[in-house]
């Protein structure tokens, strides 16, 4: 059966790829830096923007964008190049990645802000670290140090968003995550199909929703409406003024 030709529009991408039989496919820091080293090659030449990355030991995760169909073009310039680099180097031959990447669709805000958080945080999920700080395979400790960021990360939505405000960064990526509201995110990227989507909600709506003054009851009833309509915590929290995490409590009450 042949397989189906990937949807590509322009975008942002959440992607997965892993080795082969889910072996390790970085074995020595070196190996990190180097894919690291292709990432941003390859991210200028076709012109992606990465958002942020985590990179573990057998498989990794990327948040990019793009602005032309090349998805898959970048994608085999990255994975092949690194086979190659990994097979010579440690005197391998066969297949390296498990097959095709996965890709998801972002289709809204709330999805793009819920998966940087959630790539962020695999480390502390595999129980590898007890702060993301300590993990240096990923792009979080690089916005915590503005100074070293890469150039592929100076047009991330954090850099653009943040700059080296380190704690603001804390914050927002610490961020718990919903598992089940990130599955319910991800299929709905699954039903992309027309190049014309919009579905990103509009900032100024959001503002009259909280125009007339209200009590904190009614408030925060208002706040998991804007949830529920696809608003992300952090617009709603920057609206608002309050702390994103003040936001997050009160809409796990109001579920």
């Amino acid at each position: 059966m042949p397989r189906k030709p990937r949807i590509e529009i322009a975008g942002k991408y959440h992607i997965i790829n892993r080795g082969v039989e889910q072996r390790n496919i970085f074995l020595e820091a070196e190996d990190y830096k180097y894919f690291e080293e292709l990432l941003c090659l390859y991210a200028k030449n076709f012109g992606i923007t990465v958002h942020n990355y985590c990179l573990m030991s057998n498989h990794y995760h990327l948040l990019i964008e793009i602005r032309q169909k090349n998805l898959s073009k970048f994608m085999r310039q990255l994975g092949m190049n690194y086979s190659i680099y990994f097979n010579k180097k440690y005197k391998r031959t066969g297949h390296l990645w498990q097959g095709r990447f996965k890709s998801w669709y972002v289709t809204d805000e709330a999805y793009f802000y819920t998966l940087m958080c959630y790539i962020e945080q695999n480390p502390l999920k595999a129980n590898i670290v007890k702060d993301i700080a300590e993990y240096p395979y990923s792009s979080y400790h690089y916005f915590l140090n503005y100074k070293k960021i890469p150039e592929c990360l100076k047009d991330s939505w954090i850099a653009e968003n943040y700059k080296d405000d380190a704690e603001s960064i804390k914050a927002f990526l610490t961020n718990p995550v919903d598992s089940g509201q990130l599955r319910e995110l991800k299929k709905a990227s699954l039903l992309v199909e027309a190049p014309d989507i919009d579905t990103k909600p509009k900032i100024e709506d959001l503002q009259k929703m909280f125009q007339e003054p209200t009590d904190i009851r009614k408030r925060n009833m208002q706040i998991v409406k804007a949830y529920r309509q696809g608003y992300s915590q952090y617009s709603i929290a920057k609206v608002l003024g309050m702390a994103q995490s003040t936001i997050n409590a009160i809409i796990k009450r109001g579920k």
